[in-house]
């Protein structure tokens, strides 16, 4: 396999840089043509950095065109350049200024790293090393220095001139171009650096601080698009007000900007006082955005603000700390919709997406820590493990410590490590200081990949009133972690006695527990609880405590008395499909069904449907059975998608068809003819009419599939039409490919709404789709640039449609490696990211993992992978 050169970076051998850039002034001339970049950097050496030490900068694809030091050029002797790098050979040993100019052309980069050009839009992207296509400079997150921005553009094609902080010059430059002078007084990485210019609509706000502070808001766009901005503009104000309520963190900027670009590689970012958005995640209106777009905005909203604290004015020390303000952030954001919406439901939703992104990546050859101690390519490791298992680890913190022991660690957070580039064990360090506890075995959650499997037994001794739980943890080896240590695990717990009541207890021992709490630290434990009246059910991981798997010996009855009584919602959900897994997973070992089990579950399903004191959004979710790639990750290996495919399809039909006139009943009853509104309440309604549309076309009762055809000509907004085209097309009922045909005819001209086309079309888990993707591809009008459409299209395929992606004859694996081939040279990032579905091959039965080895080692022939492909592909193959 032949690479860009390859690397490994371990954290072991992290130093400082001996030198560091305390200032930095940058003065950016755009034209048509090209983008001129010079750079004044104030540079000193760090205390003991001896004499002759050379000064080296990063670079990528830059080509230097002078260099001075101090306003003298230097002689070529006093340097050396490259694309990659710049070295002063011996440069002074005090504070110097080294000013550089290179030239750069933003039309023709596709990587979509450092300055591009989007839609006519001038914009950056700099993290995580993508500053250093614009300058040379020292490239890492250590390095915290001051930004002054000038820049100047051609008034008729970029009116809009931003940068970081604080605008504090503008003006008339002549020749038909115009300035702006911006400074950003924060200290900051170069990965924070931003820079937007170009012709775009905007809408404006104000939010007023606690301390009486007025900040400016302003949301850019593409003209016409304005009015798409309100819901994201809302959002963003209830964010800085939550975040001062609930953290006690004030905005500290006097303006704060938002900026929706159409190609993005991810989906924004949280540069100070200027956020570039992917507009995905920033344009919304009814007839073309769903509830979960809405969601979705709300959400990463938030989640970029709330980095202004937690990423920005704390920063990483170095890559390997991604999940410092990862983990954290996305732990914040998930309380802020928690306490915006549903507590429960957004509970369930992110376990959901834990298990389904998460869960694989930590079983499969992609396996690695939330702190990695290694990595050849930094952008590979924005993954759902620093992410989602980031957030679970913080989420574990704040249950051990408590909300006001968590809080006091926030604050000594907060107040010690502002303005500074840290580590986990900083952070960890104060919340230990804080509530004096010892967390040095709870840091190996940071350390160690793989997810825990939890094994409870219990038994009842009716004589002496005892009842007794025994847990065992284990985590299995996983690629360079052969040996596991014992994890700190919270598992929330309750003791449900027999009229489906809460049960006391009189005394515990064996383990600590405390707070409907036990906090296992070994290997195994042995819990006995004294003064149990009657044998109780155990409710255990509450609120998924703890991310792991449970195994308990609960029998189908036990679960759905669960199911029925468990004041814990988490776990009322959990126990369907607890029940619903055990049934999958018997019919693909070639067991049969009873139909007394059978039975059993579809009534918990209908007394769940029939509930008076459950709301709507918790409904939706809790009608349903485990995901296919949930089931295949439960069987473990020798998976044959297809037979889980129909395995689960017979599921669906025997549980949900007898239900299917209360089904109907309930459907009908939810209609509404209110206006639109994004409301938790509203939001709900349709999330569970269109879970039952959804079950009712899935089940094959008769009359059922005319539905969906009814909802999506009868529609009133995006959210009801796509649920009746995707019903549609997961069954693919006879009108299926009319409805689809209609879709793109309609909306075609959105791009945002192309995408969920795209999605559907490529999830249709039947035969014809890879030829339909195909000929989408092939059309000359499909953007092979853009990653929205990309990873709608082909990135929906390989990690959405295992029953396709992962076919007997191979051809799914060929066509995603063809086209990981393809667009690899493109934009790599999207490469890697595409190629990340090919993590199931492991598990997959002999021919099916032989035909994904064969693909993945075609590709792996492949001259010139860049190194994002490489690293992805090399990592697969040896796992």
């Amino acid at each position: 396999m032949r690479t860009e050169t390859e690397h490994t970076i371990f954290l072991k051998d992290y130093t400082p840089s001996p030198y560091r850039i305390v200032s930095v002034d940058l003065d950016f001339r755009i034209t048509a043509a090209n983008t001129r970049v010079v750079a004044q950097l104030t540079v000193e050496p760090r205390e003991g950095t001896a004499p002759g030490t050379p000064l080296v900068l990063d670079g990528d694809e830059l080509t230097l065109t002078s260099i001075a030091i101090d306003g003298a050029p230097l002689a070529v002797s006093a340097y050396a350049s490259d694309a990659d790098s710049l070295t002063i050979v011996e440069p002074p040993l005090r504070r110097f200024v080294l000013e550089t100019e290179v030239f750069l052309q933003p039309e023709g980069n596709t990587k979509l790293m450092g300055l591009y050009r989007s839609s006519g839009t001038w914009c950056t992207q700099c993290e995580p090393e993508g500053f250093r296509r614009i300058t040379y400079y020292l490239d890492r997150p250590d390095n915290l220095a001051t930004f002054k921005v000038r820049m100047s553009a051609p008034l008729d094609v970029a009116p809009v001139l931003l940068a970081n902080g604080n605008l504090i010059d503008k003006g008339d430059a002549g020749d038909g171009l115009h300035y702006a002078v911006w400074e950003d007084p924060f200290p900051k990485p170069a990965y924070l650096f931003a820079l937007v210019a170009g012709d775009l609509g905007s809408i404006s706000d104000s939010f007023t601080t606690a301390s009486g502070r007025k900040v400016a808001l302003a949301i850019y766009c593409t003209h016409g698009k304005e009015e798409q901005c309100l819901w994201a503009m809302d959002s963003l104000k209830r964010s800085m007000a939550w975040d001062e309520r609930r953290f006690g963190r004030e905005y500290d900027l006097d303006v704060f900007n938002i900026v929706a670009v159409s190609d993005f590689n991810f989906g924004a970012m949280e540069n100070k006082g200027l956020n570039i958005f992917n507009d995905r995640l920033v344009f919304a209106q009814p007839d073309t955005a769903t509830d979960g777009d809405y969601e979705g905005i709300e959400r990463v909203i938030a989640h970029e603000y709330f980095h202004n604290w937690t990423g920005n004015r704390i920063t990483c020390r170095d890559w390997f700390q991604l999940c410092l303000k990862e983990g954290l952030t996305v732990y914040r954001d998930q309380e802020f919709t928690s306490d915006e919406r549903s507590r429960a439901v957004k509970r369930i939703s992110d376990v959901v997406g834990l298990r389904a992104a998460q869960f694989p990546e930590d079983g499969g050859p992609l396996a690695h820590p939330a702190r990695p101690d290694q990595y050849r390519e930094i952008n590979n490791f924005y993954t759902a493990t620093v992410y989602e298992k980031g957030a679970e680890i913080v989420r574990m913190l704040a249950t051990l410590l408590g909300e006001a022991g968590f809080r006091k660690g926030m604050d000594l957070y907060f107040e010690r490590h502002d303005g500074e580039a840290t580590t986990i064990e900083a952070f960890l360090a104060v919340f230990a200081e804080a509530n004096g506890m010892d967390l040095d075995q709870f840091k190996t959650w940071y350390l160690q990949a793989g997810t825990p499997r939890v094994t409870v037994s219990d038994s009842y001794d009716a004589a002496r009133q005892t009842y007794t739980l025994k847990l065992d943890q284990e985590t299995l080896p996983t690629p360079g972690q052969p040996t596991k240590e014992a994890l700190v695990l919270p598992i929330k717990f309750g003791l449900i006695g027999p009229n489906g009541s809460p049960m006391a207890w009189g005394g515990v021992s064996g383990a600590e527990v405390r707070d409907e709490m036990i906090v296992l630290d070994k290997a195994s434990a042995e819990i006995t609880f004294t003064g149990v009246p009657n044998k109780p059910v155990p409710s255990l991981l509450r609120g998924f405590s703890a991310p792991v798997n449970l195994t308990t010996n609960l029998t189908q009855d036990d679960q759905l008395f669960l199911a029925r009584h468990d004041s814990d919602p988490f776990n009322r959900w959990q126990a369907l499909q607890d029940v619903g897994m055990a049934l999958a997973v018997d019919a693909v070992n070639g067991k049969p069904w009873s139909d007394a089990a059978i039975k059993a579950l579809s009534d918990a399903f209908g007394d769940t449907l029939a509930s008076d004191t459950l709301d709507d959004a918790f409904k939706a979710l809790a009608l349903s059975v485990p995901a296919e790639s949930q089931i295949a990750r439960t069987v473990g290996k020798d998976v044959d998608p297809s037979r889980i495919h129909e395995v689960r399809d017979r599921l669906v039909k025997a549980v949900f068809e007898p239900l299917a006139v209360p089904m109907l009943r309930a459907y009908l009853k939810l209609a509404s003819d209110l206006p639109y509104a994004p409301d938790a309440a509203s939001t709900g309604r349709r999330a569970l009419r269109n879970r039952l549309l959804g079950l009712l076309v899935a089940s094959e009762a008769a009359g059922t599939a005319s539905l969906a055809s009814q909802q999506y000509a009868e529609a009133r907004n995006m959210t009801d039409r796509l649920a009746a085209l995707a019903a549609s097309a997961g069954a693919w009922t006879s009108d299926a490919p009319a409805l689809l045909a209609d879709f793109r005819s309609r909306f075609g001209a959105d791009p945002l709404v192309l995408d969920k086309w795209l999605t559907v079309t490529a999830s249709v888990p039947f035969d014809g789709v890879i030829e339909r993707i195909a000929a989408i591809l092939a059309d000359p009008a499909f953007p092979k640039t853009n990653p929205n459409r990309l990873r709608s299209l082909v990135g929906s395929f390989a990690m959405g449609n295992p029953t396709q992606f992962a076919r007997a004859d191979g051809a799914g694996f060929r066509f995603v490696a063809d086209f990981v081939a393809e667009v690899d040279k493109i934009n790599p990032q999207v490469a890697a990211r595409v190629l990340t579905g090919f993590r199931i091959w492991p598990m997959l039965e002999s021919g099916r993992r032989e035909a994904a080895k064969a693909a993945l080692t075609g590709l792996q022939g492949t001259s010139g992978l860049s190194r994002n492909t490489a690293d992805i592909l090399t990592r697969m193959l040896a796992g």
